[in-house]
């Protein structure tokens, strides 16, 4: 029998509520690896491109929303935002950015072996032996959040009017 009690009214349960420690562990995680990205060189924008590109993956409108935020907040364009879903069709990202992200998909899909062959040869060329690990790091700590707001259902919530 399940204690539905305080339970969200999408029906799920929100599992970084219900194991509150475990989730705890896991923003520290993410903590540690915002510091080792940053140690590596990489910059805000960057970090925040392969979240977006992760959770676009993952179909997380929960991150999604968090992250784009962010990206805006870091500098970030609308106009790359927009057309980050394919990045690979236009002129708008580096080519640091364009081994990063496909870094980043090749960690999120990994049974790809030749997209991800590609992608970290791509990542050679681009990326230091520490950005790459970074930017690897980036990806699984973002796809373990992604499914944590996806299985729990977490709620894209209306914004605050701007006053």
């Amino acid at each position: 029998m399940s204690d539905t009690a305080g339970a969200p009214a999408n029906g799920r349960v929100y599992v970084d509520k219900q194991s509150p420690k475990a989730y705890h562990a896991l923003v520290q995680t993410a903590d540690a690896v915002r510091a080792t990205a940053a140690e590596a060189g990489l910059d805000r924008l960057l970090v925040e491109l392969v979240n977006l590109r992760v959770s676009q993956i993952n179909g997380c409108a929960y991150c999604l929303d968090v992250h784009t935020r962010a990206a805006l907040r870091a500098g970030e364009t609308t106009r790359r935002l927009g057309v980050l879903a394919a990045w690979r069709d236009t002129g708008l990202f580096t080519a640091r950015e364009r081994a990063a992200l496909a870094l980043a998909e090749a960690t999120t899909a990994p049974a790809d072996a030749l997209a991800q062959e590609r992608a970290y040869e791509a990542a050679r060329g681009s990326l230091t032996d520490d950005e790459i690990s970074a930017v690897v790091w980036v990806a699984i700590t973002i796809n373990a959040f992604n499914r944590v707001s996806i299985l729990s259902k977490h709620p894209v919530r209306e914004a605050a009017p701007v006053r």
